[in-house]
């Protein structure tokens, strides 16, 4: 079996406008949501062999607090440009190329694109993946060469919202 986890970056600020998409940092909501979240997965037992974030500060600021959490080395984490500027298909191109000793991959990216992947891979429709949202799915099968359009049951799916108020 595969699990694939994908993580939508926590909150992010906009606070200076001149900023580029892809420096900006994490907000306090956001700063407050990933450490949050990262403990429930570690609470369900969750415990990624791969991670691979987008480059963009916000969604690498939020893979290292997660794997912090959840004791994956800080220097073990991968970055892909590919999840920063390509779609799903170029997503779950990169997905398939994963070495199947790698039983659970995370993944840290944004929208549109991850609640596209989530709703090609699986046998449900997510309406949005907000921010810091954790959405597992999981493969019956031996290789993520073999993963595909409806190939994959959603075992859960979390968000900040459903635990903590909204600042």
């Amino acid at each position: 079996m595969k699990t694939l986890i994908l993580v939508r970056h926590a909150k992010s600020s906009w606070e200076k406008p001149e900023m580029t998409d892809f420096d900006r940092p994490l907000n306090e909501r956001g700063l407050r949501d990933a450490p949050y979240m990262a403990k429930l997965l570690k609470d369900k037992g969750i415990f990624p062999d791969l991670i691979i974030s987008s480059p963009a500060i916000r969604a690498l600021t939020t893979a290292r607090i997660f794997a912090k959490e959840l004791k994956y080395s800080l220097r073990s984490i991968r970055t892909n440009e590919i999840i920063y500027t390509t779609g799903p298909k170029e997503i779950l191109n990169m997905l398939s190329q994963i070495d199947d000793s790698k039983n659970c991959a995370m993944i840290f990216g944004h929208n549109p694109d991850l609640t596209a992947l989530a709703n090609y891979l699986s046998d449900e429709d997510v309406d949005n993946l907000p921010t810091a949202a954790v959405l597992c799915i999981d493969f019956y099968n031996d290789s993520w060469s073999a993963i595909s359009d409806d190939t994959g049951k959603i075992r859960f799916y979390e968000y900040p919202k459903k635990y903590l108020k909204k600042n």
